[in-house]
């Protein structure tokens, strides 16, 4: 066997061996609270379509509509001829509800990051991240070749320990809400560290935009800071907006500087036109219906007290990310699939995505409040009869 193959058998079983192997589930549906799986109906808790607009018939209607007017491929980068008029009016639409001069699409939250990191930063400069950072976030800024540091998770002292012994251009980069501990991060001191320290803070708003903020404009807004404390702001458009792909928002020269030097912008092909006609629906939605956020709350808030009552312990997030520790990978992967023979899907989480093993619980809009008495009487019978 060469040695190609050899390495990838070896990995492959010892993934297996140590309960870290990693499937796909195969959805017959669309997304929503209930999903059909293998010719099953389950009850869905662990999408990340948090105001449940993935399935509306209003951003379905328009996507339809965008592709019968623009096709289903944008056909080039933005650069060259992919711009459509739907991505220019999404970009300007994104700029409103973050309150910045502008914003530029990316085709993932990935690529977005990425592009973003290793277009700002260059040899001899510094960048500092927390801990539990999202994968793009870390990858980026190991890509950039700028001096790269992790600080303790949500610990402004230790990042301005470590940012007393360095020099020269300063970026902070952190998640605004973590994906997989659902805690948010100290917004306002770290955006008070880097304003004293003349560094520049980038927040990863991922699992806050839409959802957090009075109008959903997100973790920065909710935080009640700007563009001036917040300069590089990043957001995803597959989660509480329910399409895909993601975009960077700044000040007007910012964006024209990725505009020039993000490699993952330049050289990639733009989203089709039809979804981001599809996101100026879902924004509609935002602006509209802000029951979905309140009613989201009113889940969150459930769904804790229940759990408090069972004596689940949970971890301390009051987001849409629930978070339920497991010992091991054996155990969070047999309680997973426990559930699932009840019903409900649930992912377990395992090394290396997290330190330590869990349950990632995700609640949405379009949830009700009996679903919820559904999975806290679930996981009564399962976990707690268990102990």
């Amino acid at each position: 066997m060469d040695g190609f193959a050899a390495r990838i058998r070896a990995s492959l079983q010892q993934r297996h061996e140590a309960n870290l192997y990693r499937q796909r589930l195969t959805l017959g549906s669309a997304q929503g609270p209930l999903v059909a799986l293998d010719g099953r109906e389950y009850l869905n808790f662990c999408s990340n379509d948090y105001l449940g607009l993935a399935n509306h018939p209003r951003v379905i209607e328009a996507l339809c509509a965008g592709a019968r007017q623009y096709g289903a491929g944008s056909g080039a980068s933005h650069l060259v001829c992919g711009h459509s008029e739907p991505h220019q009016q999404l970009e300007i639409a994104l700029a409103e509800l973050t309150g910045r001069q502008r914003a530029l699409l990316f085709s993932s939250g990935y690529a977005a990051n990425c592009g973003a990191l290793t277009a700002l930063l260059k040899s001899g400069d510094h960048v500092f991240e927390d801990r539990l950072n999202h994968a793009s976030l870390l990858d980026g800024g190991r890509f950039s070749g700028a001096r790269f540091r992790r600080f303790a998770h949500n610990d402004p002292a230790d990042l301005a320990r470590k940012m007393a012994t360095a020099g020269g251009n300063r970026l902070v980069v952190v998640d605004g809400v973590f994906s997989m501990d659902g805690d948010c991060a100290p917004l306002q001191p770290l955006a008070a560290l880097c304003q004293r320290e003349s560094a520049w803070l980038m927040v990863d708003d991922a699992h806050g935009i839409g959802v957090l903020g009075e109008s959903g404009a997100g973790s920065v807004a909710a935080a009640g800071l700007d563009s001036v404390q917040v300069p590089v702001l990043m957001a995803t458009l597959g989660k509480a907006l329910g399409t895909a792909g993601a975009f960077v928002a700044g000040d007007g020269e910012l964006i024209e500087y990725l505009i020039q030097e993000a490699r993952q912008y330049i050289y990639t092909t733009a989203i089709p036109p039809a979804v981001a006609a599809a996101t100026l629906a879902s924004l509609a939605l935002l602006r509209e219906e802000g029951w979905r956020r309140e009613h989201l709350a009113a889940l969150i808030a459930r769904f804790r007290q229940g759990a408090g009552e069972l004596g689940l312990p949970l971890m301390p997030s009051t987001t849409a990310i629930q978070p339920l520790p497991v010992e091991d990978a054996a155990r969070a992967t047999a309680l997973s699939e426990r559930l699932r023979r009840r019903g409900l899907l649930i992912g377990a989480i395992r090394p290396p995505t997290v330190p330590t093993s869990r349950l990632r619980i995700t609640l949405t809009a379009a949830h009700s409040m009996a679903q919820v008495e559904q999975l806290l009487e679930v996981l009564a019978a399962e976990w707690v009869a268990r102990q």
